[in-house]
């Protein structure tokens, strides 16, 4: 379970995160796993909101001079891609494990009858 100060926290340090009242708002599971994510790299020190902030603006500006239409559906999908590279940046992981766990995921998906949690095996990364 989220903790809900520290994603009210993020909610507030980070401009633009969808959020009602209560908080972050998120219209699918992952991306309320990504948010998680984020808040937990954040409180071991791997960055700070605002070198969030800023990192999220620039990967919101090239999603944009790319042609994504900012309508605000595709917020989590620039969280998602910052925070791939941010951890990336800082050591945490390397480029070519994020893609070879992508990759991974996408192949179990693809054995994965649909409704049914996708599961990494072994194989999966054998492509």
């Amino acid at each position: 379970m989220m903790d809900r100060a520290a994603a009210r926290d993020a909610a507030t340090a980070v401009p633009g995160v969808p959020r009602d009242a209560e908080g972050p708002v998120f219209r699918e599971p992952w991306e309320a796993q990504a948010f998680a994510m984020a808040l937990v790299l954040h409180a071991r020190g791997v960055f700070t909101w605002p070198e969030w902030a800023a990192s999220l603006a620039q990967e919101i500006k090239r999603a944009q001079a790319a042609g994504d239409p900012d309508t605000g559906e595709t917020y989590y999908r620039h969280w998602l891609a910052n925070l791939e590279r941010l951890i990336a940046v800082k050591g945490v992981t390397t480029a070519d494990t994020l893609h070879r766990y992508r990759d991974a995921w996408d192949h179990a998906a693809d054995r994965t009858p649909h409704g049914q949690p996708i599961e990494l095996k072994p194989e999966d990364f054998a492509r």
